[in-house]
């Protein structure tokens, strides 16, 4: 089923400051951005690799579980989404419909079938790293909540999150360079969400790799370019994940000191165009949308930053600031009523307005 969004979601979704905790009408609106996609097969941009014309399937058959929101990675957040909303609002009157959808998508059967999918040799790579960041974001999400159905969920998740993780310890020793640019292949956000996973998980092993990986790859960066950022079609600010990865690796004067050698001119309110939101000319265009997601992901990574220091550190303040801004100027895209930014900038926005990864 194909749901419409309403003119109310459309409303409410821009009105929302920060440091205000999310109202029910709000968490109401994302949900019902959330399911409008969930069963939304077509259009459809499935990443397969095929090796023969006994390959070629629908994205439903490839994927019971994660076919619809336009690709599998933004079908995975989009069920995150509804996980982490009805977490955080257990007896909202959407509850019910929220739980029992959830207990339908995540059945043992389709998600097996969705862990077998990584074992094929062509598909190994398979949505490398930023697919893989969002299930265990997923995982670690339904982890931590103390919930019977949950507990069921993440019991049913574990084929699949165990195929993620071993494809993640395979993947980064050999990864000699990190990939710095604003999109999918990025991974200093991965990176991140796999440390945040371990430590749910009590993963000692990968987390020791994540910390390892990320000091070699990002410990010794300074003077970040900031000028050379956005590009056209970032979604994310690889500088701005960068230390938003770091501060979750350094004892907290260590990362000080290292952020002042990053961004050195942060403390004077100087950091490019990385303190100033940007514009989306056009929504209906799914990469220059790509924009509005930038916004919402630079606030996230400036609370995280700015979580760390010290309350009397200049850049706190400036972060902060610039992280009100970039809000603002994000949620006015979330819900534009094109399904080119609909299938995914909500998860986006409740992953910001609800304090992940801080």
């Amino acid at each position: 089923m194909i749901r419409v969004l309403t003119a109310a979601v459309l409303a409410v979704l821009p009105a929302m400051g920060q440091g205000k905790a999310m109202t029910l009408e709000q968490a109401t609106a994302f949900v019902e951005l959330a399911e409008a996609g969930i069963d939304r097969e077509f259009p459809n941009k499935t990443g397969h690799v095929t090796t023969g014309p006994d390959d070629l399937r629908t994205p439903r058959q490839m994927h019971p579980v994660f076919y619809g929101h336009f690709d599998w990675h933004s079908s995975v957040h989009g069920h995150w989404t509804l996980v982490r909303l009805l977490k955080l609002f257990p007896d909202a009157p959407f509850a019910g419909e929220v739980r029992e959808l959830l207990g339908q998508r995540f059945g043992r059967e389709a998600l097996e079938a969705e862990a077998a999918y990584f074992r094929r040799k062509e598909n190994r790579s398979f949505e490398r790293m930023y697919g893989w960041a969002w299930l265990l974001r997923l995982s670690a999400e339904l982890r931590s909540w103390n919930d019977p159905d949950a507990r069921e969920w993440a019991e049913r998740l574990k084929p699949l999150e165990s195929e993620i993780v071993e494809a993640a310890k395979a993947y980064l020793p050999k990864l000699d360079w990190p990939v710095r640019c604003g999109f999918h292949p990025e991974s200093a956000f991965p990176l991140g969400q796999m440390l945040d996973y371990a430590e749910v998980a009590g993963d000692a092993e990968l987390a020791k790799l994540v910390r390892e990986k990320a000091v070699a790859f990002y410990g010794k960066d300074r003077s970040y370019p900031v000028d050379y950022e956005p590009s056209g079609n970032d979604f994310f600010s690889p500088g701005l994940n960068v230390a938003d990865l770091m501060r979750r690796v350094l004892p907290k004067d260590a990362f000080s000191t290292w952020l002042d050698g990053y961004f050195p001119d942060l403390k004077h309110g100087r950091a490019g165009n990385l303190l100033e939101p940007v514009q989306v000319s056009d929504p209906t265009d799914g990469h220059l949308v790509h924009l509005a997601g930038l916004n919402l992901s630079r606030a996230w990574t400036m609370q995280g930053i700015a979580s760390v220091l010290e309350a009397g550190d200049p850049r706190r303040t400036i972060l902060e600031e610039s992280a009100e801004r970039h809000q603002a100027a994000g949620l006015e895209s979330v819900a534009s009523g094109h399904y080119e930014g609909d299938h995914w900038l909500g998860s986006f926005a409740v992953y910001l307005l609800t304090g992940v990864g801080r």
